[in-house]
C-alpha cells in the first residue's frame, strides 16, 4: 500500500487542473483554426465599362467560383474609379489592366503601393492605332497621320461640316482619350482634326455603315475588338503611321516600343503606330492577394488566347450580347479547355481557400434626381440613331415622361442589351430603352416599368408586285437551287452533250455541216441536237452517213419523250415550289429559309417550330437577305417590320399574317428604385391624357397591335 502525504495530493490535483486547461485551450485553438480554413471566402470583383472585356471577366469569375470562392459582382467601373477603389480595398481585383496604357493611374504612391499587377491574360495582344479606309488611302496616297495637316485631306473626313476631320475616338473616361488628345497636339493636328467622343460602339457601328456606303472613314481602334473583324486591316482599311513616337507625361517612362512588326494593313514594317502593344493583366489589391494565396495563384496562371476573345466579341456584336449569352460563352470556353483549366485549378490548391474580409461593397445609387440618364440602343423605330442624333418612339416617350416628372434627361448610346442592363444595375444609368422585352432572366437584374408597348412577332415577305426582270430572275434562280429542278437541267444538258458528241463523231469526216475540227464541229453538233430534241428542226444541218442518220432517227424519236419529260418535270417542280412558297403567316414557315436576328424571341420561336433560322446580327442584314432572295421570309418583332414596310421597304416588302408570340416592352430601371413608381405614375398620366395614344398612333398607326 502506498501512502501519499497531503502535500503530494495537492500537487497532483494542481497538475491535473493544468493538464485539463491545456487540453481545453488546444481544442479551442484547433477548432478556431479549423473554422478559419473552411472555404467561405467572398471576392469582390470589377470589370471595365467596355463590354468587349466582359467575356474575359466572366471566365475569371466562373473559375474562382470553381475554386470554391463566392464572387461578388463583377461591378462595372471606369478606369480611375477602379484603381482608387482597389487601392482603398473597396474592390479586390479586375482582369482588365492595360499596360503601359494604364501606367498613368499608378502615379500616386498610395495607389501604386496598395495594388499589384498579376499575371498576363494576353501578352502584347492589345494593339491600338489610327485607320482610314483603303480606297481613300490609295486614291490620295495617305500613309501617315500627318497627312491630315493638309486641310484638303482633312476635309475628306469632315462629317459634321465644321472644317475639321472627324476622328472617331474613345469614350471620355477611357485612358486612350487622353492619348489621342496628346497626339493631336504633338503632331500639330489641332486645327484640322477633332476627336469625336461618345459611345464608341455606336460611333463605330455608324462608321461601318459609312464604309459600306462608300464614304471615307477615319477612326481609332484597339484589339481585342469586333471592329477589326468587320473592317479588316489590309482589305477594308489601312493603319496610319504616326510621324514619331510621343506619349503623355504619365506614360513616358513606361516600357514598350510603339513600332509594331508584322502588322497587317500597315504601309511599313515595322509600323510606327504611336501606341505600344499592351499586355492585358490582372490588377489586384495587394492585401487581398496576401490573404488569398489560392486566388493569387489562379489569377497569375490564367491566359486567354486573343483569337478566342476576338471570336466572342464578333458573336456579341452579331447579336449574342445578353448576359446569358456571355455567361454561356464563358462556360463553353472553360469546358472546351479542360486540361488547361484543370491545371490552373490544381496549381491553385482549392483545399486551402481561406476566409476573406467583408466582401463587396454595394455601389450606392442614391442621388438627387434632376437629370434622367438614359442608356439607349439603336433599335428602329423605338430608338433611331442617325447623324449622331437620337430619335424614335421611345426617345419621344422619354421626353414626355421627363416633362411629366419635371426633370431633364440625357441620352447616351450602348451597343448591347447586356451593357444597357449592367449600366442600370450599377447605377450608371437611371433608365434603359430600346424595345426591351420583359423576361424572367432580365427581371433578376433590373426592374421594369408598366408595359409601354405590347406586341409580338410577325412575318415579312417580298411584296407580290415586287421586282423587275433582274429581281425575278434572281428569285427564280434561287428557287431552282433549292429544288430538284437544278438536277433536271444538268441531266438535260448532259444528254444534249452526249448526243452532240455522237453525231459529230459519225459525221466529222464526210459531212461539211459538221466541221472536222472538234472545237468548231462540236458546237455545230450541239446546235443540231438542241433544235432536233426540241422539235424545232431548222434543217440547216443534217446527218448524211448511215450511222449519223441512224442516230438522228433515234434522237428524234427520243426527243418527244426527253424534252416533254424534262419540261413537264420542271414545270411541276416549279409549280409545287411556288405553291409551297406562298407564305401567308407563321404556319407557312416550315420548309423555308427564314431570317431573323440572333438571340431574340423570334429565333427561339423558329427553333421551337423546327424552322432552322438564318440568323444575322442586325435586322438590316435580314432585310438584305430577303431582298437578295437568300431568305424567303423574315420573322421578327412586329412593329419593327411594320415600320420598315411602311418606310424604307415601302412597295418592296409586306408583313403577312397575325401577330403571334406576344411580347411586352418596358423601361428598365434599377431594382427597388423609387424611380419605377414615379415613371409608372407618369405613364398613367400620359395614357389618361391621351398623349401616349397620339404618340403611338403617329409612329405605328391607329390599328397597331399595341397597348399601354
Amino acid at each position: 500500500m502506498v501512502i501519499r502525504s497531503p502535500g503530494s495530493t495537492r500537487r497532483d490535483r494542481s497538475w491535473r487542473l493544468v493538464a485539463i486547461a491545456v487540453v481545453l485551450l488546444t481544442l479551442s485553438t484547433g477548432a478556431a483554426a479549423l473554422a478559419q480554413t473552411e472555404p467561405d471566402a467572398t471576392i469582390s470583383m470589377a470589370r471595365p465599362t467596355w463590354d468587349t472585356g466582359w467575356f474575359q471577366a466572366e471566365i475569371y469569375r466562373q473559375l474562382l467560383d470553381d475554386l470554391g470562392y463566392e464572387v461578388s459582382g463583377p461591378r462595372t467601373m471606369d478606369n480611375e474609379e477602379f484603381y482608387r477603389a482597389a487601392a482603398a480595398g473597396d474592390v479586390d481585383f479586375w482582369a482588365s489592366g492595360w499596360f503601359p496604357l494604364h501606367q498613368q493611374y499608378l502615379g500616386e504612391d498610395r495607389i501604386a503601393d496598395a495594388i499589384e499587377v498579376v499575371g498576363t491574360q494576353v501578352e502584347a495582344g492589345a494593339l491600338q492605332g489610327y485607320l482610314i479606309d483603303q480606297a481613300t488611302a490609295e486614291r490620295h496616297g495617305v500613309t501617315n497621320l500627318e497627312a491630315l495637316r493638309d486641310p484638303d485631306i482633312a476635309e475628306l473626313f469632315d462629317v459634321d461640316g465644321n472644317g475639321r476631320a472627324d476622328l472617331i475616338g474613345c469614350n471620355v473616361e477611357w485612358a486612350c482619350a487622353d492619348v489621342i488628345d496628346h497626339h493631336l497636339e504633338a503632331y500639330g493636328l489641332g486645327d484640322t482634326v477633332e476627336q469625336i467622343q461618345g459611345d464608341y460602339s455606336l460611333l463605330m457601328r455608324e462608321t461601318v455603315d459609312r464604309h459600306t456606303a462608300g464614304e471615307p472613314i477615319l477612326f481609332y481602334t484597339f484589339t481585342p475588338n469586333w471592329t477589326v473583324g468587320e473592317l479588316v486591316p489590309g482589305r477594308d482599311v489601312r493603319w496610319l503611321e504616326t510621324p514619331f513616337p510621343s506619349r503623355p507625361r504619365g506614360q513616358r517612362l513606361a516600357p514598350g516600343s510603339t513600332e509594331i512588326a508584322g502588322l497587317a494593313g500597315c504601309p511599313a514594317d515595322p509600323c510606327q503606330t504611336g501606341w505600344p502593344a499592351n499586355d492585358i493583366q490582372v490588377v489586384a489589391n495587394r492585401g487581398f492577394l496576401d490573404a488569398n494565396p489560392p486566388a493569387a495563384r489562379l489569377l497569375e496562371a490564367i491566359e486567354i488566347p486573343l483569337n478566342d476573345i476576338l471570336d466572342q466579341n464578333a458573336r456579341m456584336a452579331a447579336g449574342e450580347g445578353d448576359f446569358a449569352d456571355i455567361e454561356r460563352q464563358a462556360r463553353a470556353w472553360i469546358s472546351g479547355h479542360p486540361g488547361l483549366v484543370d491545371g490552373w485549378l490544381s496549381a491553385a490548391d482549392p483545399a486551402s481557400v481561406p476566409e476573406s474580409g467583408d466582401g463587396a461593397r454595394a455601389l450606392t445609387r442614391d442621388r438627387e434626381l434632376d437629370t434622367l440618364r438614359v442608356a439607349a440602343r439603336s433599335f428602329p423605330p423605338f430608338v433611331i440613331y442617325e447623324n449622331r442624333v437620337f430619335g424614335g418612339f421611345e426617345v419621344e416617350l422619354v421626353d414626355l415622361i421627363a416633362e411629366e416628372l419635371g426633370v431633364d434627361y440625357e441620352l447616351y448610346g450602348v451597343n448591347s442589351i447586356a451593357k444597357q442592363l449592367d449600366d442600370v444595375d450599377r447605377g450608371a444609368a437611371d433608365v434603359a430603352i430600346a424595345g426591351l422585352g420583359v423576361t424572367a432572366d432580365r427581371e433578376e437584374r433590373v426592374d421594369f416599368t408598366h408595359s409601354i408597348f405590347e406586341t409580338g412577332l410577325q412575318v415579312m415577305v417580298p411584296a407580290a408586285e415586287t421586282g423587275g426582270p433582274v429581281t425575278q430572275l434572281r428569285r427564280i434562280g434561287g428557287l431552282l437551287l433549292r429544288s430538284n429542278a437544278l438536277w433536271m437541267v444538268v441531266l438535260f444538258f448532259a444528254t444534249l452533250a452526249l448526243s452532240a458528241h455522237l453525231v459529230w463523231w459519225f459525221e466529222r469526216r464526210d459531212n461539211p455541216d459538221f466541221h472536222s475540227n472538234y472545237r468548231q464541229g462540236i458546237w455545230d453538233s450541239f446546235w443540231w441536237s438542241a433544235v432536233t430534241v426540241t422539235t424545232v428542226g431548222y434543217g440547216d444541218k443534217a446527218p448524211k452517213g448511215h450511222l449519223g442518220r441512224g442516230w438522228a432517227l433515234l434522237w428524234m424519236i427520243a426527243g418527244y419523250f426527253v424534252f416533254a419529260s424534262f419540261t413537264a418535270s420542271l414545270t411541276s417542280t416549279l409549280a409545287v415550289e411556288e405553291l409551297r412558297g406562298a407564305i401567308n403567316g407563321p404556319d407557312d414557315l416550315v420548309g423555308h429559309k427564314v431570317a431573323t436576328v440572333a438571340g431574340t424571341a423570334a429565333e427561339d420561336y423558329l427553333s421551337r417550330q423546327g424552322v432552322g433560322p438564318v440568323t444575322v446580327g442586325r435586322v438590316e442584314d435580314a432585310y438584305a437577305q430577303l431582298d437578295s432572295g437568300d431568305a424567303d421570309a423574315i420573322a421578327f418583332d412586329a412593329p419593327v417590320l411594320q415600320f420598315h414596310a411602311s418606310h424604307e421597304g415601302n412597295g418592296e416588302v409586306r408583313v403577312v399574317g397575325p401577330v403571334f408570340e406576344q411580347v411586352r416592352y418596358g423601361l428598365a430601371v434599377p431594382i427597388d428604385s423609387p424611380l419605377r413608381e414615379r415613371i409608372n405614375g407618369a405613364l398613367l398620366e400620359l395614357i389618361e391624357s391621351g398623349a401616349y395614344d397620339q404618340l403611338r398612333d403617329r409612329w405605328f398607326g391607329s390599328t397597331a397591335a399595341v397597348g399601354g
